[in-house]
């Protein structure tokens, strides 16, 4: 059976970035801006992406093309004769599903916020009763278990119709709204009265404050964030590559990827950070700044029901792009290796991951007694397992495959990252000598730092 392609250049463009614009650009990201003095945050922030995150992308991308399927028949179809390499492509499809096992549990809460405010429940909210909302749904194990539900079953039936009649399709009407909301959403914190100094604090690097944070602790924060944010290391993006065509380099399109997923965490800021600041809110609150500091902020604003709705279909639309990007990932495994069609693919998975997803749910109600490592709560747990092992020891892996002579060879990845029109990875000896011993550096000081 002929592999799918994706229809346009445009369309794996915004499905890949679609992938990685998620919840860490538009929640986790300005709450660490917030956290870590602004600015200079962000300076770095955007260094490291360029530094790490680029490089790295590339790789998924070459080993998907190069390849023509997903992570397990992806290594093997390049790995040497007699190595092991594939075993990493069953861990990938395990992040997968794991990722999916509390992210659809968060996607839902964006639904559900976005119908509160849609349909007037927050109007006329007593202030410093946001807390109590948010810790009332939590404690609702239907109230999330529907909109989980719906988020799943949305999500499983938008790949069931292929990947350019269905994931390409909607991820691109989506991811343009996506856009134009938050450009529209930013105007409008940025117009209001008192908005300058978040603008300020945001945007312009304050020696001073990184300071009381520590400089170091800054740098190693935005380090972290900007690995993250393109969910490198369980094959998210190594899907992608095999739908593509070889008309253009990799370089140049995960660069684009790239200033698409970072056009969307800084403007995230633009309208968290103006906002927080008209209204005299703290922008360091932490993993409740959407849900509690903001919706405070917006039940406050003039026409805050129209606001918030769009900042919450917003984050909703942030969130479901990646998870049918996952779903697609966890598909093609599926097909790839156990030879399954993807009406019955889209079947096994969808209950599986309903099944899964549960223990999230019941997490912060029924099962609230219920804790992992220290004394983590479900989400953080399966949260801890993706992002502090899965991702920096998964891309770790894909370096080492990429760069190294016991792998697929930095002139075989070399080679293919640089077929077609575009930028093309430098062909002196540092860079080379950069891949193959200051990354793999760097990505461990994430791993110990993330483990300790």
């Amino acid at each position: 059976m002929k592999r799918e392609t994706f229809g346009s250049r445009l369309g794996f463009i915004l499905v890949s970035a679609g992938c990685a614009i998620g919840i860490g650009n538009v929640w986790r990201f300005p709450f660490l801006a917030g956290q870590n003095g602004g600015g200079l945050f962000v300076l770095f922030y955007l260094m490291f992406l360029i530094i790490m995150g680029v490089p790295v992308l590339t790789m998924e991308l070459a080993v998907g093309r190069a390849s023509g399927k997903s992570a397990v028949q992806g290594y093997k179809a390049l790995e040497p004769a007699g190595s092991k390499w594939h075993i990493h492509g069953w861990f990938c499809m395990a992040g997968c599903y794991l990722l999916m096992m509390y992210y659809t549990t968060v996607a839902g809460w964006m639904l559900d916020y976005f119908v509160k405010f849609a349909s007037g429940q927050l109007v006329g909210m007593e202030s410093g009763a946001a807390s109590d909302v948010f810790n009332t749904m939590l404690a609702n194990p239907a109230e999330m278990g529907i909109c989980m539900v719906l988020v799943v079953v949305a999500g499983f039936a938008v790949v069931s119709f292929g990947l350019q009649n269905g994931l390409e399709r909607i991820s691109k009407w989506m991811m343009i709204a996506l856009l134009a909301l938050i450009v529209i959403l930013a105007v409008n914190s940025v117009l209001l009265p008192g908005s300058g100094a978040g603008v300020q604090f945001y945007l312009l690097p304050s020696v001073e404050r990184a300071a009381q944070v520590g400089i170091g602790n800054v740098a190693m924060n935005a380090m972290n964030q900007s690995f993250f944010t393109l969910s490198l290391g369980i094959a998210a993006m190594e899907i992608f590559g095999s739908y593509m065509k070889r008309d253009h380099t990799l370089p140049g399109e995960a660069i684009r990827i790239c200033v698409l997923d970072t056009f969307v965490a800084l403007m995230s800021g633009m309208i968290i950070f103006p906002a927080c600041f008209a209204y005299g809110v703290q922008p360091d609150q932490g993993p409740s700044l959407i849900f509690i500091t903001l919706t405070e902020v917006f039940v406050d604003m003039p026409a805050g029901r129209l606001w918030g709705s769009l900042f919450f279909v917003f984050m909703f639309f942030a969130s479901f792009t990646t998870v049918i990007a996952v779903f697609e990932n966890l598909l093609a495994i599926c097909c790839d290796n156990f030879g399954w069609s993807r009406k019955k693919s889209c079947g096994i998975n969808l209950i599986f991951v309903l099944v899964a997803s549960v223990p999230c749910v019941l997490g912060y109600n029924i099962w609230s007694g219920l804790t992992f490592l220290g004394g983590k709560n479900v989400l953080d747990t399966e949260d801890f397992l993706v992002s502090n092992l899965l991702l920096p020891i998964g891309s770790l892996i894909f370096l080492l495959f990429c760069v190294s002579k016991w792998g697929w060879g930095y002139d075989k990845y070399c080679a293919e990252a640089n077929t077609g029109e575009g930028i093309k990875l430098p062909k002196s000896r540092w860079f080379k000598r950069y891949l193959q011993f200051v990354l793999p550096i760097l990505i461990i000081i994430i791993l110990v730092q993330g483990l300790i």
